[in-house]
């Protein structure tokens, strides 16, 4: 069985999802893929039905009742890859924001033994983001500074979503308590694997904005990471991880 796992969580990603399946797959025959959808209305999780008919064994599908956050897409697709087996689990967008190519490079840094987490980051050297105006590229960097600030984590991009975690990282996070859903849930796991003590190692990737398919930000995730990130130290301090 293949050791890694691609988790790819989806709401209305009918418009990316087949080429994104396709090129994660492309990236080598060892990614097995775990598309966890929302229920999308625009028929999302069918396509994944059909193409995983026609590539037995490497595409799963775990359908979801209804639009549930971002976070708890990923803590079940963790807990469905653990209990499988699975040594290294990655988390991945649909939107081609994360270049599936890169699955490789990511990978490699977590088996050679370099990262226990490694992380696809746009703020390292050789890191890149291609189609953001300024200001949003403005305000995504000043929000990395303001929680290497507030956590004093050395991770320059705290939000990024491209992921490879090694399994041990995971089963050594109470998943059933990790609380955010939208950005805020990319701090808390990274925080929570640097606090326990795990290698954390950030791999320059080009970060590009979604062309097709509307983006998932909203005011209430904004909120959730400001407010967060500060609920997260609060919690170090007091000793509950």
């Amino acid at each position: 069985m293949s050791k890694s796992l691609v988790i790819i969580p989806t709401y209305n990603e009918s418009e990316n999802i087949t080429k994104v399946i396709s090129s994660a797959l492309n990236a080598g025959p060892e990614f097995h893929l775990l598309i966890v959808d929302d229920n999308s209305p625009d028929g999302t999780a069918q396509i994944v039905k059909e193409m995983s008919s026609s590539i037995e064994g490497r595409i799963f599908l775990l359908e979801r009742e209804g639009k549930q956050g971002l976070g708890t897409a990923y803590i079940a697709g963790f807990k469905w890859g653990l209990n499988r087996g699975y040594d290294y689990i990655f988390e991945m967008d649909a939107d081609f924001s994360h270049n599936p190519l890169d699955l490789p490079r990511l990978l490699n840094e977590v088996k050679s033994g370099g990262a226990d987490l490694a992380i696809g980051s746009r703020y390292v050297k050789g890191g890149d983001i291609e189609n953001w105006p300024f200001i949003r590229l403005f305000l995504s960097y000043g929000a990395s500074l303001y929680v290497r600030m507030i956590t004093w984590m050395p991770i320059k991009d705290p939000t990024a979503g491209f992921k490879c975690y090694r399994a041990d990282v995971l089963r050594a996070i109470d998943l059933d308590q990790v609380r955010f859903i939208g950005y805020a849930f990319q701090i808390e796991m990274k925080y929570k694997a640097w606090c326990k003590g795990f290698k954390v190692k950030e791999i320059p990737v080009t970060f590009t904005d979604r062309i097709e398919g509307s983006s998932k930000m909203s005011k209430a995730i904004v909120r959730e990471a400001i407010f967060g990130v500060l609920n997260l130290r609060w919690r170090r301090l007091r000793g509950d991880f």
